[in-house]
């Protein structure tokens, strides 16, 4: 079982300091600690267990440092910045993990760029080594990129010419796409297996900033300096991410012999402000976001996840109105931040997700995400079921297609839909806002047969078909980014002899350019 539990006192992976308004994430990989047995983190290269320290890394600085206005990602060992995924990692995991490796790994990178976008929080690339593949992709997450000019660095993205795969964290796409780079250069680059040095990177856009050893970390900090002026992030008292515990809003239930898992969400109480880790809206995108993981890499069988919610609609709503009241709040601002990116993993999981609503249910606002992200809406023809939207609903949780799950299930056209109102079941469908409204003759029956059918279905191959379903409109550098990586891991993962199961594929000749043994594709 995969935790994402964690705390930097347990870190084994990243050095995380504070100096002011800069805090610094240093990696430095215990080539032993790897998540799983039977491979070593040579080069400061990651697996999941790594990245699980870089996400909890991250929305500890996010929520417990407001201070820190810019995060410096660099290297803790010499000449060495990050190889990227371990190979042998690769080669000895399954299927699975590497979809589920590669989308939490890209999920991160998101973050990164969410949190610049949205809460202000700068970030900057220090390389000071060898930086290859992922670790490059970790890189051009970044705002800015600074490299060491020591005539024996380079950058690459060495994974078509030395493995036959794509980049799998967005690599290509954020080349182009984010940081400009001419076409026949990227070329050029994406099938260079050595790299490039500092004085070309900088010449091709790869990097921005480069300088010579003896003052790199000086150029590092003025420019982290720089890049903080831009944070709208305020000076104040951070908020600890305490453990979890039991105490819980979002409830897991898992049916193994029916491949079903039906989370049950627990509305609001009321609409107060809370500063800590168990105010309800936090407490919710952390533990939503806990679940979503802990089914994805735990649970892989289970191929539909049921939503349900119990409490009352208008109190959403009303929560809603104060965070959208409170948004300049830079607790709020975070939290809705989390919310945000918890809900988009919801969007990009290989899973089928269905959402029954009944009397008692609150799916109203940020609540009635769940049923906006689900493939299938079921609401009960009875009294006491209703759905309601709040302004949020409109323009506060965009998808990776840059609009909301509302403009997106109207295929990029949302109608005029009234704000705060409560809608029944007859309503709803006229709407179009829910799927079916059985009534409680056919509820039971109805339900049983679409949750029994959608369970016979392998959730693997629903993958591609999802993907395509779930985002219409307007594609962006993100809708990019998921949808080749789900088409190229659905196919070159799943090759007989590829990397996977069954050992990395083979290299063979002598000179500097490895070469595939094609045969044994």
């Amino acid at each position: 079982m995969i935790s994402f539990e964690t705390h930097p006192e347990r870190y084994n992976h990243w050095k995380l300091s504070y100096d002011g308004a800069i805090a610094t994430l240093a990696l430095d990989v215990a080539e032993d600690k790897g998540i799983a047995p039977g491979y070593k983190l040579k080069l400061n290269s990651y697996d999941l267990g790594v990245d699980i320290e870089l996400y909890d890394a991250l929305n500890r600085i996010r929520f417990e440092h407001p201070e820190v206005k810019t995060v410096v990602v660099t290297s803790g060992k010499s000449r060495m910045f990050c190889s990227g995924a371990n190979i042998y990692m690769l080669g000895t995991s399954t299927h699975a993990s590497k979809v589920n490796f590669c989308k939490f790994t890209n999920e991160t990178r998101n973050g990164i760029e969410d949190s610049s976008k949205y809460s202000g929080l700068k970030f900057l690339a220090a390389i000071n080594g060898t930086c290859a593949g992922g670790g490059y992709e970790l890189a051009l997450a970044c705002d800015e990129i600074a490299m060491v000019d020591d005539r024996s660095s380079t950058v690459s993205l060495p994974e078509v010419p030395l493995l036959g795969v794509l980049p799998g964290t967005g690599g290509l796409t954020r080349l182009v796409d984010k940081r400009k780079v001419r076409r026949d250069l990227a070329d050029l680059f994406c099938t260079t297996a050595e790299g490039v040095r500092a004085d070309r990177a900088k010449d091709w856009r790869l990097v921005n900033h480069i300088g010579k050893p003896q003052e790199f970390a000086d150029m590092v900090k003025s420019r982290a300096l720089k890049l903080a002026l831009l944070s709208t992030r305020p000076a104040g008292k951070g908020v600890e991410l305490t453990p979890l515990g039991d105490n819980r809003v979002v409830h897991v239930e898992i049916d193994k012999a029916g491949r079903t898992a039906t989370l049950t969400i627990d509305g609001p109480k009321d609409a107060k402000a809370e500063k800590s880790a168990d105010w309800y809206p936090l407490r919710l995108a952390r533990e939503l976001d806990r679940a979503i993981l802990d089914l994805r890499h735990n649970h892989l069988d289970i191929g539909l996840w049921i939503f349900k919610t119990k409490g009352d609609p208008q109190q959403v709503i009303e929560l809603d109105g104060f965070l959208r009241a409170s948004s300049k709040d830079w607790f709020v601002r975070e939290t809705v931040g989390y919310l945000r990116r918890t809900l988009s993993r919801l969007d990009v999981s290989s899973r089928s997700i269905f959402a029954i609503i009944e009397p008692g249910s609150c799916f109203a606002g940020t609540l009635f995400e769940l049923a906006l992200a689900a493939d299938r809406s079921f609401m009960l023809d009875a009294e006491g079921a209703q759905i309601g939207l709040s302004h949020l609903n409109f323009d506060t949780y965009p998808m990776a297609n840059g609009i909301s799950r509302l403009a997106s299930r109207f295929c990029g056209e949302a109608p005029e839909l009234a704000r705060g109102e409560l809608f029944d079941a007859k309503r709803a469908l006229e709407l179009g806002l829910v799927t079916s409204t059985p009534d409680d003759i056919d509820w039971d029956e109805e339900l049983r047969l679409a949750i029994e059918e959608r369970a016979s279905l392998s959730p693997d191959a629903l993958t591609a078909m999802e993907a395509s379903l779930r985002f219409t409109g307007p594609e962006t550098m993100l809708t990019r980014v998921f949808g080749r990586l789900t088409a190229w891991q659905n196919w070159v993962f799943n090759r007989p002899n590829a990397v996977g199961e069954q050992g990395a594929l083979k290299v063979y000749g002598t000179g500097a350019k490895p070469k595939f043994n094609w045969e044994r594709i």
